[in-house]
């Protein structure tokens, strides 16, 4: 089938039948993404144990595609050592950082920040978020929870809000430290894991990204019944 193009060339269009068809490829993917995710929320596996649990998947789906051979073996622990050394020095300079940051007073900084504001407690929460997200910018994600929970928790306890709803925002503002430039771990690894292009691209393309996770903490700001209705 042929579609003019809008430089007015003609282009062959799949047929809707073969569309469908190239579907059944990515039914390896679905098992692959299940057996990964779907064991870690049913409980049968931890995150460490659902990623040994996902490479035996990889490579019985390699196997019964006949696509397993020694060369894609070695190129895939070659790359598997060169993500992990950068992956480790990344954090390594994140806690050089953070040492310096806790070295120089940040924590007692911070809460004597939060402390002068003198906001309302949805103010001051407004404020803790904000926070959140431009330390996200230059912190790793553990030294950010490491420097920042001891401060803020009693905050939030004095304020009235649930602790447990409040984990889950915090989980959720520091996941999305994890793609926001410069020390988002995450883009290093789409990076290193490409064939070629720049990280500016990589920066541009999680921006959708960063944008639903705000929309998601701004709905359990909004509905806090999102994030305690199950546990309750």
């Amino acid at each position: 089938m042929l579609a003019l193009s809008q430089s007015g060339r003609a282009t062959a269009q799949s047929p809707l039948s073969l569309r469908w068809r190239s579907l059944l490829e990515l039914v390896p993917i679905g098992i692959l993404f299940g057996s990964v995710v779907g064991t870690i929320y049913a409980g049968l596996a931890t995150p460490t144990e659902a990623a040994a649990i996902g490479v035996a998947m990889a490579f019985a789906i390699a196997a019964s595609r006949r696509s397993l051979t020694l060369k894609g073996i070695s190129d895939a622990l070659i790359g598997t050592i060169r993500i992990t050394a950068m992956i480790m020095f990344i954090i390594l300079g994140a806690y050089v950082l953070n040492f310096a940051l806790a070295a120089s007073g940040l924590g007692s900084a911070l809460s004597q920040f939060l402390d002068t504001l003198g906001l309302s407690p949805f103010g001051t929460l407004l404020a803790i978020v904000a926070l959140y997200i431009v330390l996200g910018f230059f912190i790793e994600t553990l030294s950010l929870m490491v420097a920042t929970i001891p401060i803020v928790v009693p905050i939030i306890v004095g304020l009235n809000y649930d602790k447990v709803w409040f984990g889950i925002l915090m989980i959720l503002l520091v996941e999305m430290a994890l793609i926001t430039p410069p020390v988002g771990l995450n883009l290093y690894v789409v990076q290193a894991a490409r064939s070629s292009g720049k990280f500016s691209q990589v920066m541009l393309g999680v921006i959708p990204y960063v944008g639903v996770m705000l929309v998601m903490a701004a709905l359990l700001i909004a509905f806090p019944q999102i994030a305690l209705w199950l546990p309750g």
